[in-house]
């Protein structure tokens, strides 16, 4: 589970550290406080994208540092000792995010791609965020939150790549049949373009070679001349050449190093320098021989480079694609020189590979099916408990047309809802008012919840669109699931908050030039406070207050209740 968070320079916070304990935590505050702030936090440092505008202003960078228990969860301390990245039972995330926009990741302080961090999250922390219902009239949505409820996102991904290799094997079948109805005159222009790479005869890396001694060649007059004169300079001067200086002060320090040892470095020094210039002056030496004046030598190779450039030009490449040019255009030629052999390999591959899609989006469609009653039982049932009794939720799944396949599979996945007895469900995005879609929302996503192994939960306003005796309900539900797992609620909602185990508020401070946020942990006085402002608004009354000690007795009184049964 999730034990600590902390932030710094994000945003409107300046730096913050909190540690969590297991059961429902809910986090409160006024609007436009930042009680989102948090929940993005957690997403940053579990590997989403972001960029330098979520920099403090005046920061040099933002910082995100969340610390896992891992106990309870194998499958991450798995992942984690095959990375070579484990550290016992305990996990530390950090994610570094500067104003230039660069992005560094790092897991138990090894720096790791970003991916890594994203896929390690996953295993961690799972947040269902606000604006979920807006997605959820979206048909794709829909599909692959039933795959994911329905175990099915492997066989799902797999039928998605036996698609993706049945399409690509289908059109390299397309083309070949393409250049095979203009099969001469596509060869004539292979063998000649073949023909020409074959006379200039490029070997790999010799492009960029000749163009090195192009430069050597135009500059060699600049080279020796400057090389001469080092050399000069060096060794080969008859006065003050730096050999003779330096075996100069070499003798001295090493008469005075007899006189003081303290010396003896200083000499070692001076000795290693002498040898250092002469190794200087013989390298030069050796280049100075090598350089080549030879005009033909100069000539021949602007030619080589002309005729390089020339034929890239053609084909509208850089020279250093001509190599890899010919590869292509040989295969090219040689399946068209076997063309009526590439193309039975080819249509068989293209028939094997439609038959291991279909397979898959066979088995992917009964998976659905069965997935889908389940699913629709469960969201049915809480629906009722969520202030919509009598309303009754589907899952239609419908065959597309042979010729209509997709790499989501053979199916179109919509859900259908009545919210009202005696109403026939129709599809969710016709029928469902705002409130109802909020309260489908979290019908789904509690029961997403459900079939998941992922041991914390964060729900970002999700009873966003619900109040009253529907708000109890919802907290009800969030208590329930974090009596076996560890729950994050944000919410507006005093039904909600009352129902915590834990329970932070989150506060915007101001001095008239900076804005800063902060958390801090209600003790149970706090607590009603709080409550009671979320009750009362903006003045808090003594009966605001009463009501929400009321609502927070009421609570701990079913929780013994609960015990008790």
């Amino acid at each position: 589970m999730l034990t600590n968070i902390q932030v710094r320079n994000f945003a409107i916070i300046d730096a913050v550290e909190i540690e969590f304990g297991a059961g429902m935590t809910v986090l409160t505050g006024e609007t436009g406080a930042g009680k989102s702030i948090l929940v993005d936090s957690l997403g940053f440092v579990l590997g989403e994208r972001g960029n330098s505008g979520l920099v403090r202003t005046g920061a040099k960078r933002a910082e995100f540092t969340a610390e896992f228990d891992l106990a309870k969860l194998p499958a991450a301390r798995e992942w984690l000792e095959e990375q070579m990245l484990d550290q016992d039972d305990e996990c530390n995330l950090r994610r570094v995010i500067g104003t230039d926009g660069r992005s560094r990741a790092f897991i138990n302080g090894n720096s790791v791609p970003l991916q890594s961090l994203k896929t390690l999250g996953e295993m961690l922390l799972d947040i269902h965020g606000q604006h979920f219902h807006q997605s959820l009239a979206r048909r794709d949505v829909q599909r692959n939150v039933l795959d994911y409820c329905g175990g099915l996102t492997d066989l799902s991904a797999a039928t998605s790549n036996a698609f993706n290799e049945w399409s690509t094997l289908a059109e390299q079948l397309i083309e070949l049949e393409s250049a095979d109805n203009d099969r001469s005159s596509r060869l004539e222009l292979l063998r000649f373009q073949l023909g020409e790479m074959d006379t200039l005869d490029l070997q790999p890396g010799e492009y960029e070679a000749l163009s090195l001694e192009r430069s050597k060649l135009q500059n060699s007059g600049r080279l020796a001349e400057g090389v001469s004169l080092t050399l000069q300079r060096l060794y080969d001067a008859d006065e003050g050449n730096a050999q003779s200086l330096l075996a100069e002060a070499t003798q001295t320090i090493e008469s005075l190093a007899a006189m003081d040892t303290t010396l003896a470095s200083t000499l070692s020094i001076l000795q290693e320098a002498t040898i250092h210039v002469s190794e200087a002056a013989e390298n030069l030496r050796r280049y100075g021989d090598s350089l080549d004046m030879d005009p033909a030598r100069q000539n021949w190779v602007e030619e080589r480079l002309d005729a390089i450039v020339n034929i890239a030009r053609k084909h509208k490449i850089e020279p250093e694609e001509i190599y890899d040019l010919h590869s292509r255009l040989s295969k090219q030629l040689d399946d068209l020189l076997h063309v009526e052999e590439r193309g039975a390999e080819l249509q068989q591959a293209v028939s094997a590979a439609e038959k291991k899609f279909r397979s898959s989006a066979g088995k992917l469609s009964a998976g659905r099916k069965k997935a889908g009653k389940a699913f629709s039982t469960a969201v049915t049932a809480a629906m009722s408990g969520l202030g919509m009794p009598g309303g009754v939720f589907e899952v239609s799944i419908k065959p597309r047309d042979t010729g209509d396949a997709r790499a989501n599979g053979l199916d179109i996945v919509e859900y259908l809802i009545s919210a009202n007895p005696g109403q026939k469900p129709m599809p969710l995005s016709k029928v469902a008012s705002g409130g109802e879609l909020s309260r489908m929302s979290l019908a789904i996503q509690v029961i997403a919840s459900d079939g998941s192994a992922i041991p914390t939960m964060v729900f970002d306003e999700v009873d966003s669109g619900v109040g009253g005796g529907v708000a109890e309900m919802v907290g009800l539900r969030l208590r329930e699931i974090g009596q076996s797992r560890q729950v994050f609620c944000v919410t507006h909602l005093p039904q909600v908050a009352s129902l915590g185990d834990n329970h932070f508020r989150i506060a915007k401070l101001t001095d008239g030039t900076t804005t800063k946020t902060s958390i801090a942990k209600l003790s149970k006085d706090e607590r009603v406070e709080e409550i009671a402002r979320m009750l009362g608004g903006v003045e808090i009354t003594q009966r605001s207050r009463d009501h929400a000690a009321e609502m927070l007795d009421l609570d701990r009184l079913n929780r013994t209740r609960n015990k008790t049964a």
